[in-house]
């Protein structure tokens, strides 16, 4: 779990992104202004900031600059509608972990998410589902104590899962994140290792079928 600030104006925008984190674990804190995030900045402790650059009261590349002097060691992802080439470099010359452009899919903000969480050791990485404990740092899985023996795709499927928690996953996105890009298969896969998973862990009532378009891990 980490605690997120959201920059964002959008008040809209900023709940959503917010609804979104908490459903995967996080602690969205919401401010509107640059000024109103410094102020939450001098208040929390913070894991990671969501920065949109339009921003009503200053320029969000200027408050990212401050961000990295005055509170060095929050990574910051931009999160706006500035798309050409010239802000994005900026961005990341700048200092951002990463530059997401609006407007965005919520599956892809929390990959990005993940991605710079784990870099900088804020990842959640030990599950709990009634009996089974999931340990995505040592790379095991056990139920009632005793070690499940996962294949790799079941383990990779689970994985994806726990990390997108509450949240409804396609088929198609779960064969890319857990097969990649290039699996040749289709996504019958996905339902045939669902069952696997459900099977072997007991968690036929919390792995859910999405008629007609997925699953999602409800925790």
């Amino acid at each position: 779990m980490a605690d997120i600030l959201i920059v964002e104006d959008d008040r809209r925008i900023n709940e959503l992104i917010r609804r979104t984190l908490t459903m995967t674990g996080h602690i969205g804190l919401p401010a509107y202004s640059g000024r109103e995030a410094l102020a939450v900045l001098e208040e929390k402790r913070i894991d990671l900031i969501l920065l949109d650059i339009g921003l009503p009261d200053m320029d969000g590349f200027a408050l990212m600059r401050q961000i990295a002097r005055e509170y060095a060691g929050i990574p910051v992802i931009c999160v706006t509608a500035r798309d050409e080439v010239p802000d994005r470099v900026k961005g990341l010359k700048g200092g951002a972990e990463d530059y997401i452009v609006k407007p965005f899919a919520m599956e892809e903000l929390l990959a990005r998410v993940q991605v710079v969480l784990r870099r900088f050791n804020k990842e959640q990485n030990l599950f709990r589902i009634r009996d089974v404990e999931v340990d995505l740092a040592g790379g095991f899985v056990k139920k009632e104590g005793a070690s499940v023996e996962l294949t790799n795709r079941e383990y990779e499927l689970l994985k994806v899962l726990l990390l997108n928690k509450n949240i409804a996953l396609s088929r198609e996105r779960l064969l890319e994140l857990a097969w990649g890009m290039d699996f040749g298969g289709d996504d019958r896969t996905v339902d045939v290792h669902i069952r696997r998973l459900r099977q072997k862990l007991g968690l036929e009532e919390e792995i859910k079928t999405i008629f007609k378009y997925g699953y999602r891990l409800e925790i």
